[in-house]
């Protein structure tokens, strides 16, 4: 099988992660080499692993690499990527693909004009429990779709994470952070945004940390933590979104679909198992899931867009559907500033229902 020859950029937590599944799980994945600003974190992973630790400047240029799999934060997302691009490397970037919608355009225009593959996170889509609840959704098991309650509460990372604060920037918050699993989960369902309203706050201005080996440590929030919004869906589909990092609870997922003729409860976006479970006049009743596609899969988005490279075929989780969620983000902020109803203008044609293919 021929293989995509991938270097990492970034080698934080979730780092582990990607590399085990694309060592391990994805076949046509060849992790060669790892770099991180902070050398003793790229020579960890290199000497974990048996990959080769560089710098990102090395990496970048190494003719050896096909693709970079950037991993970095996401105030250097842009800067990364648009460098790889530049080098003649196809990208997959964690979420979100840039801060902004601008530069998520001029990533995506970037990789056309080069004719390289630009892809991004979240790929959690993919996996056995939303293509569950995407197959009763086209076998009209709740009749027409008409509205979704979705809802991710947390108290934030501070609680968990020993160095919280660019959770706190500009390209965090709950939106940012967590936001492009629910979205990137509709879209799949629903297709395009139309349209986006919504009401963002900062509820504290400075937060305190709260894990051992800082606990108490203040420090200061640029970004709203409570945003409430709309999505008006092309499909018809109306949709109410929060997320925040102000409640009481460690964390909370919801997303319930109502149709016509019954509900759907969807899994937690930000796995790729269920349960589903869907309602017709009675209780609900949990749906079997098709495939096994449920543990971390995290990587299986970047053997998907290998894939569509081998083969010529568009990739699921690729630039265009991360553009469009970008820019649904960004103007649900944008409306929460102005108060005004925001129209999408990139929008992405709904992915193809996955078929495993690695």
């Amino acid at each position: 099988m021929k293989k995509l020859r991938v270097g990492v950029i970034g080698c934080g937590m979730i780092s582990d992660t990607y590399i085990n599944n694309c060592k391990n799980i994805f076949k046509n994945i060849e992790i060669v080499s790892c770099a991180d600003l902070a050398e003793e974190k790229s020579a960890e992973k290199a000497a974990e692993y048996g990959i080769k630790n560089t710098s990102a400047e090395a990496l970048i240029a190494d003719d050896g690499i096909d693709a970079v799999l950037n991993l970095t934060i996401p105030a250097a997302h842009y800067e990364i990527s648009k460098k790889s691009l530049e080098a003649g490397k196809h990208v997959y970037c964690e979420k979100p693909l840039a801060l902004n919608a601008t530069e998520g355009l001029a990533l995506t225009e970037l990789a056309a004009e080069k004719g390289l593959r630009i892809g991004c996170a979240p790929d959690t889509f993919l996996g056995s429990g939303l293509q569950t609840a995407a197959k009763l959704i086209d076998n009209g098991c709740i009749g027409k779709p008409i509205g979704v309650n979705a809802a991710f509460l947390s108290v934030g990372p501070e609680a968990v994470h020993s160095a919280p604060e660019f959770f706190y920037q500009k390209g965090g918050g709950p939106l940012f952070d967590m936001g492009p699993y629910y979205i990137t989960a509709l879209i799949s369902l629903f297709g395009a945004v139309n349209g986006v309203i919504g009401v963002a706050k900062t509820t504290y201005p400075e937060r305190k940390i709260l894990t051992p080996e800082r606990y108490g440590e203040a420090f200061p929030v640029e970004t709203p933590t409570h945003i409430v919004s709309v999505l008006d869906f092309d499909c018809g589909v109306t949709a109410t979104l929060t997320t925040s990092f102000d409640t009481v609870y460690p964390y909370m997922s919801s997303i319930e679909i109502y149709g016509s003729e019954g509900s759907l409860s969807v899994p937690d976006p930000n796995k790729f198992g269920g349960p589903v479970k869907i309602r017709r006049g009675g209780e609900l009743t949990e749906v079997p899931l098709i495939g096994d596609l449920t543990e971390n899969l995290r990587g299986l988005g970047l053997s998907d867009m290998a894939d569509s490279i081998i083969n010529n075929r568009q990739a699921r989780a690729d630039g265009g559907l991360a553009l469009h969620v970008l820019e649904v983000m960004s103007g649900i902020l944008d409306s929460g500033e102005t108060g005004a109803l925001r129209h999408m203008q990139y929008k992405c044609d709904r992915p193809q229902r996955f078929v495993n293919n690695f």
